[in-house]
C-alpha cells in the first residue's frame, strides 16, 4: 500500500472515532523511520484504545497487516508503527507532557481535511 493512502486511512479512521487535534507531517527527506508521522488526543483512555483500534481495522480492511502497536491497555500514549506512517495517540495531559510535534518542526504540517459533523 503506498504510503499517502496508508495515511489517508489513518485519518479517517481517526477522525470517524473523534481524535482530538489531529495533525500530520510529511518527513519524506526529513526522516529515515517514515515519511509520516501521525498525532491524536483522546479525552480518555478509553478513547484512546477506541481509536488504535479503529485504525488498526481500516488498514485490514484495505490489506495491511504490517503494523506494530507499542504500548499497552493501561498507557497515556500508543504507537502504531505502519512502516511510512507512524501514529502517536495521546491521551491530552500525556501529550501536552511529552510535546512531540517539537521533534516535528522541519516536516511540513499537513492541511488535513476532515469531516466537520
Amino acid at each position: 500500500m503506498e504510503a499517502k493512502q496508508l495515511l489517508d486511512l489513518t485519518i479517517e479512521a481517526i477522525d470517524e472515532r473523534h481524535g482530538e487535534d489531529i495533525e500530520a507531517y510529511d518527513m519524506a527527506g526529513q526522516s529515515i523511520l517514515a515519511d509520516y508521522y501521525v498525532i491524536t488526543s483522546a479525552g480518555s483512555n478509553r478513547q484512546l484504545h477506541a481509536i488504535v483500534n479503529a485504525i488498526v481495522d481500516k488498514i485490514h480492511e484495505h490489506g495491511q497487516d504490517d503494523y506494530r502497536i507499542e504500548g499497552n491497555r493501561d498507557s497515556n500514549w500508543l504507537l502504531i508503527d505502519m512502516g511510512d506512517v507512524i501514529v502517536n495517540v495521546f491521551t491530552e495531559d500525556a501529550r501536552d507532557f511529552y510535546g512531540l510535534e517539537k521533534l516535528w518542526r522541519n516536516g511540513k504540517k499537513l492541511e488535513l481535511d476532515l469531516d466537520e459533523d
